[in-house]
């Protein structure tokens, strides 16, 4: 009996000495997972571009009223300055130049370049992916 007595007695030191240290936290975790995977939105490819359309399509959209940019010889100042644009991606951490570029085309409101207004219009994202490849086109090219 004392033999029984004493190897229980060394087994909760054991543990209680085990346990001493331990500074984390102990948090339960799930049992398994259930539901349906949510897909992440994506922005979806597009086909490839070609500038001189685009440049085109900046003008007859009325891009060149109210942003600059060089290659459109356009200087208005509502807008982000779009000689910026690698600028502007980076700060968004939004992925790619073109990326960036295509998202806010197509969904102006993710990122508004600080110190300017949130008036993009948001009728954009209707363009055929055609156009709006031309305009990324365009705006991207080096």
């Amino acid at each position: 009996m004392r033999r029984a007595a004493a190897a229980l007695a060394i087994g909760a030191s054991v543990l209680l000495l085990a346990a001493c240290g331990y500074q984390g936290t102990v948090a339960p975790t799930a049992a398994g997972v259930s539901g349906k995977p949510v897909k992440q939105a994506t922005t979806p490819a597009l086909p490839k571009g070609d500038p001189a359309s685009g440049k085109k399509l900046f003008a007859s959209n009325g891009c060149t009223g109210c942003h600059t940019y060089a290659p459109a010889g356009s200087t208005a100042k509502i807008g982000p300055d779009l000689d910026k644009l690698p600028q502007y991606a980076k700060q968004a951490n939004a992925g790619p130049l073109a990326q960036f570029v295509q998202t806010s085309i197509t969904s102006p409101s993710s990122y508004v370049q600080p110190n300017y207004p949130n008036v993009m219009p948001t009728t954009y994202n209707k363009l055929p992916q055609k156009q709006i490849a031309d305009l990324v086109a365009f705006l991207t090219q080096k």
